[in-house]
């Protein structure tokens, strides 16, 4: 009998608390309503199935429950009740399934007016890329990628010439408008999340996903992975902005293609190595390897130490010594991130393979990030 008692208080807790419940789905704000009945329907057959079985399952412990005198009959098999459990957990199977294959059969079948947006994944960041005025995309292959070409862009297609690239954390759609979503991975398995949206697809490498969906409420919405990809999981996050169709053409006017930006890397490249120039390349190679998204330049903590006034600082380490993050240290550190840890910060640094000439890029972008508060002071103290 306690058994009993104990299902049926689980089975009404749980009808109460779905009925009580503070959490639900975020307001929907794309025309994919039919995610929202397909999980209704889910969870209205599933919900039933759970207090059907659980309320026979009491009903069998009250009725056969072991009695002086009473001696249950054994019953080897019921041809009758086999046939009722396999049509109904039939019928429950295709209502299950039938709906969500027909949503998923118009998730993937794009509107041929759709605007294409190709969303990039790499541990820990987001990047985007619009079709230029010929209405492709160019072609991209790893062997291209670099800090200067996160994308891949083959530098030969004439196509890829004109692709508005974003290399920031925010992206801006248009309202009304079907975007044609294309997802890539550089690294490992992300998947590209916006919960009002209702729209998501894993992100595999070495394959494009695909999926559509029509913006119908203006608004800025956070995206964000939902695939554990790493200790900067968490991290990986950014903003879709919902505007106007006049405000995103002005905003989306104002973006770089990657000619123009390729063309910045060569002006750059030609004005010498100077100091300036070096940490720009670090800074760029640090969005590129995804360092930004561990350590913070504004002093905010995150999973790494921030880089802001970290150059010069005496930092507590965690076999209990201290040591001066100078050149040497940052160069050390980053070559073996497992030798030598920070006190406080847990030792999930991956191995980055990088060049002399990229290490000493980054090195000088932490530089120009600043010191510490009072060796600062120090330093303006003495030139008076």
């Amino acid at each position: 009998m306690i058994m009993a008692i104990a299902l049926a208080i689980i089975v009404a807790a749980s009808v109460l608390f779905h009925i009580v419940n503070p959490w639900w789905i975020t307001p929907l704000a794309s025309n994919w309503k039919s995610m929202d009945d397909t999980l209704t329907i889910t969870l209205v057959i599933t919900g039933l199935f759970f207090v059907v079985i659980n309320l026979f399952v009491v009903y069998t412990l009250v009725r056969f429950r072991h009695r002086e005198g009473v001696r249950a009959v054994r019953q080897p098999e019921s041809k009758s009740l086999e046939r009722w459990l396999i049509g109904v957990t039939t019928v429950g199977i295709i209502a299950l399934l039938a709906p969500g294959l027909v949503v998923y059969a118009n998730y993937v079948k794009t509107p041929h007016d759709a605007l294409t947006l190709e969303v990039l994944g790499q541990q820990w960041q987001w990047r985007f890329r619009f079709a230029g005025a010929d209405g492709k995309l160019g072609l991209t292959e790893t062997r291209f990628v670099s800090a200067t070409n996160p994308f891949g862009l083959d530098p030969a297609d004439a196509a890829g010439q004109d692709d508005i690239l974003i290399a920031a954390d925010e992206v801006h759609l248009p309202l009304g408008k079907p975007v044609n979503v294309l997802l890539r991975s550089h690294d490992v398995l992300h998947d590209f999340y916006v919960p009002p949206f209702r729209a998501r697809m894993n992100m595999v490498p070495g394959q494009v996903s695909t999926f559509w969906f029509t913006p119908t409420v203006t608004g800025r919405y956070e995206a964000l992975c939902s695939q554990l990809c790493g200790v900067g999981h968490p991290n990986m996050r950014a903003h879709v902005v919902v505007e106007d169709a006049a405000s995103f053409q002005a905003w989306h006017n104002a973006l770089p293609t990657f000619a123009a930006m390729q063309a910045n890397v060569r002006a750059a490249a030609a004005a010498g190595a100077g100091a300036g120039s070096l940490a720009e390349r670090g800074r760029a190679l640090a969005d590129a390897k995804g360092c930004v998204a561990c350590h913070t330049i504004d002093g905010s903590p995150r999973v790494g130490p921030t880089w802001k006034g970290l150059y010069g600082k005496t930092e507590s380490l965690r076999d209990g010594s201290t040591a001066k993050v100078d050149e040497k240290f940052l160069r050390d550190f980053i070559r073996e991130p497992q030798a030598r840890g920070v006190k406080g910060f847990a030792p999930v640094m991956p191995k980055i393979e990088l060049s002399d000439e990229e290490l000493a890029a980054l090195v000088a972008y932490i530089q120009t990030l600043g010191g510490p508060p009072a060796q600062a002071a120090g330093e303006q103290k003495a030139q008076r």
